[in-house]
């Protein structure tokens, strides 16, 4: 088992910043991928950021050049900083941890950024 746990969500003005953390705890040998997903009212689920162990970066075209994804291996934590907010990064933003057998999710962070 996998536990995921996220911090840093909240209520943010357009332009503002905000970082959001993910610790894993468990039996986290062979998480490979970590990555942030959200997903916003009446939309489906979308990839924000992904982060390998190697250090691998991809990130949606929406959110290039504003937010960062990164990861402590040491720790099991991966973290994504979102500058410049816009309205519509709104959502609950989900970490993921990807074992290759299987996915882990945690259980969201809601991000509202108000125009």
């Amino acid at each position: 088992q996998v536990q995921l746990v996220e911090s840093g969500g909240g209520l943010v003005q357009a332009g503002g910043a905000l970082r959001l953390s993910c610790a894993a705890s468990g039996t986290t040998v062979g998480i490979n991928a970590m990555g942030w997903y959200r997903q916003a009212p009446g939309k489906q689920r979308e990839l924000v950021a992904s982060i390998t162990s190697g250090g691998g970066t991809n990130y949606a075209d929406s959110v290039k050049g504003r937010f960062t994804i990164s990861r402590d291996n040491a720790k099991n934590t991966v973290y994504l900083q979102m500058n410049s907010l816009k309205p519509e990064d709104t959502g609950v933003y989900s970490c993921n941890a990807d074992q290759g057998w299987r996915d882990w999710w945690g259980q969201g962070t809601q991000v509202t950024v108000s125009s």
